[in-house]
């Protein structure tokens, strides 16, 4: 398959898409003042081609930070695209959409991925589609959009999952997760008087939230919000870590960014050392593919932070690179097939 990367820092979509030709899919992020008219050009541009769009920053071994910038794919893969509507109270009502964009893909075993931009609601959304994934041995890589708006063939949505469906005709594709997080030996901590609705957490381990994370942390109340960065907590499914990022206090709970339930088993997570994670996510894609094609993937805004305040942002996103064409967004949430979490990297490959 043959990947197209174009960008414009001031947000010139004309020139972001300079050179190209024939796409069978177009992925744009862009700026959210610009978002609306952006959607309507590049529908009139390439008038039919499927095509997603969010609001974020995207990157290839740089990241945008300002303007628009244009991923397609252009010869080797077979795609549609579509939107699930009003995600937020009936994930499900256009699911019938999904099935038969998969069913026009026509894919084969471990060849076809999708990639998703959600407005909100992201973990109900994806366990409404984890069932097809499963049946049509799918990967999924997305993330969360900011500003609560999507785009798919040149409409807006503004509570909605985005989708593309893609088919590498000439190799396999795989998703990955990478978590520069591991969990703080001996902690274990039994959620309770959760609110889901709020991303709420009242008690772990049957004090209240505040209190037991700050006395873990050793940190005052005002400085919880920052060390999620260094000490986010971890919700143990099986053998994995989901992250879940604090947003802040509210009474003597914490809030979060993603969803807690009464009898969740969590962890206190510490950072390890970036680039030797990045390394071992490169060996690990090496080991499963003789040759990679291309890579889309998403950074959570969080790991944004924390690498340019390490100044290895640019270390980072080369190391990726090395692997062959590397591209992605900024996000606000992260997509690993079935899963919905935070601070995290997800991408998918393509052989």
């Amino acid at each position: 398959m043959k990947t197209f990367y174009g960008t414009s820092s001031t947000g010139n979509l004309a020139e972001a898409v300079k050179g190209l030709s024939a796409p069978k899919l177009i992925i744009m992020t862009t700026g959210a003042d610009k978002f609306e008219a952006h959607v309507e050009e590049l529908e009139k541009l390439y008038p039919g081609i499927p095509s997603i769009g969010c609001i974020a920053m995207g990157y290839d071994t740089k990241v945008l930070e300002k303007g628009v910038a244009i991923t397609a794919y252009t010869e080797g893969v077979t795609a549609a695209a579509g939107v699930l509507e009003n995600v937020s109270v009936a994930p499900a009502k256009n699911i019938d959409r999904l099935i038969a964009d998969i069913a026009k893909v026509r894919p084969g075993q471990n060849n076809t991925a999708i990639i998703d931009f959600c407005s909100g609601n992201d973990a109900c959304v994806l366990n409404t589609v984890s069932g097809l994934l499963s049946k049509h041995h799918i990967e999924l890589m997305g993330a969360t959009g900011d500003a609560g708006k999507v785009s798919a063939n040149g409409k807006v949505y503004p509570d909605g999952m985005a989708y593309a469906v893609i088919k590498n005709e000439h190799g396999k594709v795989k998703a990955y997760k990478e978590n520069i997080y591991t969990p703080v030996e001996g902690v274990r901590l039994l959620a309770s008087k959760t609110d889901r609705s709020r991303y709420y957490i009242g008690e772990l381990n049957g004090r209240p939230a505040k209190q037991v994370y700050m006395d873990l942390t050793k940190v005052t109340e005002k400085e919880i919000g920052n060390q999620t960065f260094v000490n986010p907590l971890g919700k143990m499914i099986g053998d994995d870590i989901c992250i879940v990022s604090l947003k802040g206090v509210e009474g003597n709970g914490l809030t979060c960014y993603r969803q807690v339930n009464d009898s969740d088993i969590l962890t206190l997570l510490q950072m390890n050392d970036i680039m030797e994670i990045a390394q071992k996510t490169v060996d690990n894609i090496k080991r499963d593919f003789n040759k990679v094609s291309s890579i889309f993937s998403v950074n959570c805004v969080f790991r944004y932070i924390v690498l340019n305040d390490k100044h290895e942002l640019g270390n980072y996103l080369n190391k990726i690179g090395s692997l062959g064409t590397s591209c992605g967004l900024i996000g606000y949430g992260e997509h690993y097939n079935g899963q919905f979490v935070n601070q995290t990297m997800t991408c998918v490959v393509f052989e």
